[in-house]
């Protein structure tokens, strides 16, 4: 109740910044979501990715040569 009577006494400029401030506060939300699911994604893909990489190399080994360290 008390920041609606705030609002009703906000001018136009102040709304305008208001609003500012909220799409600031909204990208940086979602930037950090991203960045987080980013670093999940990469964490967990990395290694299949290097094996299929392997996988449709010339020539092409099977998965226990590739997978073995020698």
């Amino acid at each position: 109740m008390a920041s609606a009577a705030a609002e009703k006494g906000k001018s136009p400029a102040d709304a305008a910044e208001s609003a500012a401030v909220n799409a600031a506060r909204l990208a940086r939300e979602w930037s950090t979501w991203a960045m987080k699911n980013a670093k999940v994604v990469a964490h967990y893909g990395f290694i299949p990715l290097v094996i299929l990489v392997g996988m449709r190399s010339e020539p092409r080994p099977s998965l226990a040569q590739l997978l073995s360290p020698v």
